[in-house]
């Protein structure tokens, strides 16, 4: 019998586009199995202040489409600190609320499963983040907008480093992961690609970049990962500049990435994702991740999810160099 009669649904950590089809697929999945459904606000900070509302099923029209999250989104130090998960618990239980479908990354799991093993809240979570980032899953909602606006904006600007005959470096998000940069890099026509796996002397750039140009290539575009600063474009631009003499243009995308309609593929992974996790809640499985691995559904321990790092895909980079010769 299924003991499971309010879950709650939040988003945490960064924004992706495709949240809001994930929550409108939680909610009227709920709903048609008779199980009500309380948002919870601004994610873990919600729980801490007791923000939530019900969500009905007409809440839910018109939000497919959009990018961000309705429920809004953010990080929380206190929730880091075990008394303040106390007073989160105890306004979840107040509630009424029986478990939680969290929608985020590895950082957002990581609360879920202290939640589940300090308070005994039942927690299933749907990896949404652009960074494709999270270990278990092959695809994250939200990665395949931001790879496609990411391109978009370097279709423009190999436009313009051709007809001036310029070197662009383009720096992409990516704290910790490759991922964007890997896909635009080889979808763009990139010359290199510098992630936090794949780094590159600046000798070796100069190197490579000379070399095309003795084959008569005028243009060249990089992409780099952001890593864990923020407009490292600039700084290798100058090392460029010092080494060879070369002038690099720099153009950061930056939080244009995060934002923006979702992706028919978002949209569709999203959904699945959302209604799996509603089902393993009913089931009585918890303190799980559902993923995607080979386009099938798949379930991974949280445990699992939030002590292993997800590696990039390097065969991406070197079949990038290859095809850009």
């Amino acid at each position: 019998m299924n003991s499971i009669k309010k879950i709650g649904v939040f988003t945490s950590g960064g924004d992706a586009p495709g949240m809001n089809a994930a929550i409108r697929a939680v909610v009227r999945s709920a709903l048609s199995k008779k199980i009500e459904v309380m948002g919870i606000l601004n994610g873990y900070v919600g729980m801490i202040e007791n923000k939530m509302i019900p969500l009905q099923m007409r809440d839910m029209a018109n939000i497919i489409q959009r990018g961000g999250t309705i429920l809004k989104t953010g990080r929380s130090a206190e929730f880091m600190r075990p008394e303040y998960r106390k007073i989160a618990a105890q306004n979840l239980k107040n509630q009424g609320i029986d478990g939680l479908v969290c929608i985020g990354g590895d950082g957002s799991f990581r609360g879920a499963q202290a939640l589940w093993a300090e308070h005994q809240i039942p927690v299933v979570g749907i990896a949404g983040t652009i960074d494709n980032d999270v270990f278990g899953t092959d695809d994250t909602i939200g990665f395949d907008t931001a790879v496609n606006t990411a391109l978009s904006s370097i279709d423009k600007i190999r436009d313009t480093a051709d007809s001036h005959d310029r070197i662009f470096i383009v720096e992409v998000m990516g704290r910790d992961s490759g991922w964007i940069a890997s896909q635009v890099g080889l979808a763009g026509g990139a010359e290199e690609i510098l992630t936090n796996d794949n780094i590159l002397p600046v000798d070796k750039i100069v190197e490579n970049l000379k070399n095309s140009r003795a084959r008569g290539k005028t243009s060249s575009i990089i992409i780099t990962a952001e890593g864990q600063k923020p407009g490292r474009a600039y700084d290798l631009s100058e090392a460029i500049r010092k080494k060879s003499g070369l002038d690099a243009k720099v153009c950061i995308l930056g939080h244009q990435q995060r934002g923006g309609s979702p992706s028919a593929h978002d949209r569709i992974l999203a959904s699945r994702l959302a209604y799996a996790a509603v089902e393993a809640l009913i089931s009585g499985r918890h303190n799980t991740m559902i993923g995607i691995q080979a386009d099938k559904l798949v379930e991974v321990p949280l445990e699992i999810v939030t002590t292993n790092q997800k590696a990039g895909d390097k065969s991406l980079i070197n079949l990038a160099r290859l095809l850009s010769v």
